[in-house]
């Protein structure tokens, strides 16, 4: 007698889809394409759009022989899934010469116009670092690579929610183009979020221009905005107000020591975009402006501030002075300010008693990092503080500067400390604390 059953199947057949799916999330793309051989229900799968949704595309900037395969397999993703993408970061990394550049060019211009042709769900596109000053991108190349860019974004304008350019280095004329692709048409951009920081090349005074104005005044929907300190102007807090201050929550702002910064902007203008915004908040990192006659300038009382970080780099003046700024510049945000980082050189001045009071001062403040000349007394002082009640720190990133190789009495102090507070410490805190040379 013949038997007409059906063969035994594996447990894999049962696989829920669900399940399924999640194992194939897990994969990478090659053992994708080989795991989609094994049955028709497996290659359904392969082509499940929540599988490629997002995307980072590396380009590794070197030339090897794996540099091709970069190329290949990014328009190998495009043509075959862009149609699913919503979230696109694209990473460029330390190009090394105008050949690496042109191909990526080249590369960039077949995938981007893909993309343009067969997706309309792209909502978030990041591309940083591109550094196009440097002498690598070839007039001709950053042309054309603009150029489709540019295209693109006129494209994906109508539906792309945020959009990440940090560290492209393009002039004034080239930057407020490729913004205004993204009101092609309508005259208004609705992205929610965008990242000029370090956008402009260095030393241009962006806040002057009026067609930097023009361009600010298309976005209509701004949610979070990251810009360096030489695109902040009355006009542009202006715009702001007008145009973006019901939605408005977060300004990141950027100050480095090569950008101009000896704009004067009023206290008037930032506290009625306050007014208008009374969600906003706004976070400002310096690098390497520390002295307190530029600083004052810029801080002025009626900016929202919810974050400072004020970093020298290791650099050390014997005229400069953090004292001022701690004392009489900074508690004037003692009732707003939440976050706090400082990373100077401060080894000419004590400021153990003018950091703790700032600390205390500040009733919101939960995040403090400080890298310093400090005595470990201070972290006993803010710990018992902290234990107090006295302050709500949550996070406290402490590195002790000392001019000494040896650092064995600072660390047996700081174990001592981290035993007699531990309890805290250990329930309550985000803690780190070290001793580090600084010779």
């Amino acid at each position: 007698m013949e038997d007409d059953s059906e063969p035994e199947q594996s447990c894999w057949a049962y696989l829920p889809d669900v399940c399924l799916s999640n194992m194939f999330w897990w994969l990478d793309d090659r053992d994708r394409s080989r795991a989609a051989l094994v049955c028709k229900r497996w290659n359904q799968a392969m082509y499940s759009g929540s599988l490629w949704r997002t995307r980072t595309i590396t380009f590794s900037g070197r030339p090897s022989r794996s540099n091709t395969s970069e190329f290949e397999s990014a328009l190998w993703y495009v043509k075959r899934f862009g149609k699913y993408l919503e979230h696109l970061e694209i990473k460029f990394l330390n190009p090394y010469n105008a050949v690496l550049t042109r191909k990526f060019q080249v590369t960039m211009r077949g995938l981007l116009s893909r993309l343009g042709k067969c997706n309309s769900r792209l909502v978030s596109l990041s591309i940083q670092h591109l550094e196009l000053d440097r002498l690598v991108w070839k007039s001709g190349i950053r042309t054309q690579f603009l150029k489709n860019l540019s295209t693109f974004l006129k494209r994906m304008g109508k539906h792309l929610d945020y959009l990440n350019l940090k560290g492209a280095r393009m002039t004034l004329e080239e930057g407020c183009e490729l913004l205004n692709s993204l009101s092609y048409l309508k005259n208004k951009s609705f992205v929610s979020e965008i990242n000029i920081e370090d956008f402009f090349s260095h030393h241009l005074s962006i806040y002057s221009s009026p067609l930097f104005h023009q361009t600010m005044s298309t976005f209509r929907n701004l949610v979070i905005l990251t810009l360096n300190y030489n695109c902040i102007s009355d006009e542009v807090l202006d715009i702001l107000c007008e145009h973006n201050a019901h939605s408005l929550w977060t300004i990141n702002i950027k100050c480095h020591i090569h950008d101009p910064h000896g704009q004067v902007v009023w206290g008037m203008s930032w506290a009625n975009l306050a007014k208008r915004a009374p969600n906003l908040k706004v976070n400002f990192f310096f690098e390497r402006v520390m002295k307190h006659n530029s600083l004052a300038r810029i801080l002025l009382a009626e900016i929202p501030l919810r974050s400072i970080s004020l970093r020298s780099c290791y650099f050390s003046d014997p005229d400069w002075s953090m004292r001022p700024t701690l004392t009489n510049l900074l508690p004037a945000y003692k009732h707003v300010l939440q976050k706090l980082t400082l990373e100077f050189n401060n080894g000419h001045e004590l400021l153990d008693e003018e950091l703790l009071q700032l600390v205390l001062s500040c009733e919101r403040l939960f995040f403090l990092k400080v890298w310093a000349f400090l005595s470990v007394a201070f972290v006993e002082r803010l710990l018992q503080s902290r234990a107090e009640g006295k302050c709500i720190l949550c996070t406290m990133k402490v590195r002790i500067y000392t001019t000494r190789h040896e650092t064995s009495e600072e660390d047996r102090l700081l174990r001592d400390i981290y035993k007699k507070f531990r309890n805290l410490i250990d329930s309550e805190l985000n803690y780190f604390v070290i001793a580090y040379p600084m010779v």
